[in-house]
């Protein structure tokens, strides 16, 4: 059995992973593009669904920057984060949210999986992995079909598609 100690790092290190989805989230909704950088390992890689991917965390700010160009207002809900340790020094997680999205005149609605990997780089948590799988997306006046659809996936201007995890 692990010691006290070990225990209450482990415990504090959950914490501190749930901080760093909760800050990336925060970030995201605020345009803070040089806090949502720290969020990132060196070499991180972010991979999303229906978008090109991207490593490092020059080009994964500019990727973000550059998809919520296009948006208003928006807000990352996270549900709650699934952490699995992986060693001393990294952990993977599955990280769900909600998300509300002002994208053109319409305000968008859904629910997303990020498939994370973390590593402690430099003392401090970060991701280094994040893969954004879609559940459900589409406008807030569809919302009531989202999970009915087998075509659930309505980004503005892309043709309708499965969500990557289809239960129809």
């Amino acid at each position: 059995m692990a010691s006290l100690e070990e225990r209450i790092k482990r415990l504090e290190d959950r914490a501190e992973i749930q901080d760093l989805v909760a800050g990336y989230f925060r970030a995201s909704d605020d345009d803070d593009f040089d806090v949502l950088a720290t969020c990132f390992t060196h070499d991180a890689r972010f991979e999303a669904s229906g978008f090109d991917d991207a490593s490092g965390p020059a080009a994964i700010v500019g990727l973000i920057r550059a998809a919520r160009s296009g948006m208003g207002q928006t807000v990352h809900t996270p549900n709650y984060v699934h952490i699995s340790f992986t060693g001393p020094d990294s952990a993977d997680g599955t990280a769900c949210a909600h998300l509300e999205l002002g994208l053109g005149a319409e305000t968008y609605f859904g629910a997303v999986r990020y498939l994370d990997k973390y590593v402690r780089e430099d003392g401090v948590w970060r991701i280094a992995v994040r893969a954004m799988k879609v559940v459900h997306i589409g406008p807030w006046s569809e919302a009531g079909q989202s999970l009915t659809s087998e075509l659930n996936v309505r980004w503005p201007g892309a043709e309708p598609a499965r969500s990557d995890f289809p239960r129809l």
